[in-house]
């Protein structure tokens, strides 16, 4: 019997929802081979949230409750999660892909020569104990199936919504502090600090059930208001094409495509997208795309589900006055 890692990527002292589908992924990898499922948190809370940890799958909670700004830095991390994998034995990690825990993973796969494979769509337990990953790759255009070499730890990101996150009710896990101290190299200082803005109150694109998009067919920023009511009625995050973003009608954190952010939600509905190579790498490995575009030749129809050819202008205030009206 042997550890399986998770490191829990968190925000505001709560675990994000990758984290918690990671932690269910896993146990049920771990239950056929008998292993232990254990999260790894690093910054202040870890042991508040254990309860919740633990209904997601966690048997153990290895933390590192500090509540220094070296916590929440690259190399910090990397030497904590460092000492996980010493207190643990393991020889496996998931992770969410995410830019700033696909670095720290990557740091750490050096440190300790393991094999990484990111983006993951799907994981199954292989030969050996090698895991079989399941990921897309060339904008989607191939599916690959990898493991890492036998030999080497084997560290794997899991894309969002690739798996659900279920409530099992396991309870609180073991919990394991993590007793270290940084390298002189690891020392960090906070040099400056920004007060957080002020945001509306609508899902992460990167993990919401259901994501609005608008691209270059909206016509001008006033568009993108469109899109926040239709958001606002579904409960949807709001996402962008690089060409809207690019115009600067909607801030470039929340483009979708190849050079921005990768979603994978129930559903995705497209508004004024044509659906270029670029921004389909990004969203079509959605359960169900729902697109409106004027163009009937549009690209964004070759992998929709459900296609409206018309003026968005037309279609959209009457879907949100209709979801309106059902929602009473």
């Amino acid at each position: 019997m042997s550890e399986l890692l998770v490191l829990i990527d968190h925000t505001d002292g709560e675990p994000r929802k990758i984290s918690l589908q990671i932690l269910t992924a896993a146990k049920q990898l771990a239950g056929a081979a008998g292993d232990t499922v254990a999260a790894v948190w690093l910054g202040e809370g870890g042991s508040d949230v254990a309860a919740t940890l633990g209904n997601y799958g966690a048997d153990k909670l290895y933390h590192w409750d500090s509540s220094d700004a070296q916590a929440y830095v690259t190399l910090p991390q990397v030497e904590a999660l460092e000492a996980a994998f010493e207190a643990s034995g393991a020889d496996t990690l998931f992770f969410a892909s995410s830019n700033h825990v696909k670095d720290v993973a990557a740091r750490l796969a050096i440190r300790l020569d393991a094999g990484v494979i990111t983006d993951a769509t799907d994981v199954r337990a292989g030969e050996g104990g090698r895991l079989d990953v399941t990921k897309e790759v060339f904008g989607g255009d191939k599916i690959t199936h990898s493991r890492v070499a036998e030999g080497r730890k084997q560290f794997v990101g899991i894309a969002s919504n690739a798996f659900p996150a279920e409530d099992t009710g396991g309870g609180a896990p073991e919990l394991v502090a993590l007793d270290m101290s940084l390298s002189d190299a690891a020392m960090a200082t906070t040099v400056d600090a920004v007060e957080k803005q002020g945001t509306a109150d609508r899902p992460d694109i990167g993990e919401a059930a259901i994501v609005v998009a608008g691209g270059r067919g909206l016509g001008d920023q006033a568009g993108f208001e469109q899109m926040e009511q239709l958001a606002d009625v579904l409960g949807a995050g709001v996402g962008a094409s690089r060409a809207a973003t690019d115009a600067g009608w909607y801030p470039h954190r929340f483009q979708i495509g190849q050079t921005g952010r990768t979603i994978s939600p129930t559903l995705y509905l497209g508004s004024g997208i044509s659906g270029a190579i670029q921004h389909r790498a990004g969203m079509q490995t959605s359960q169900h795309i729902v697109a409106i575009n004027k163009d009937p030749e549009a690209p964004i129809f070759q992998i929709a589900d459900f296609g409206i050819v018309g003026d968005l202008y037309q279609v959209v205030p009457k879907l949100i006055e209709e979801l309106r009206a059902r929602k009473g």
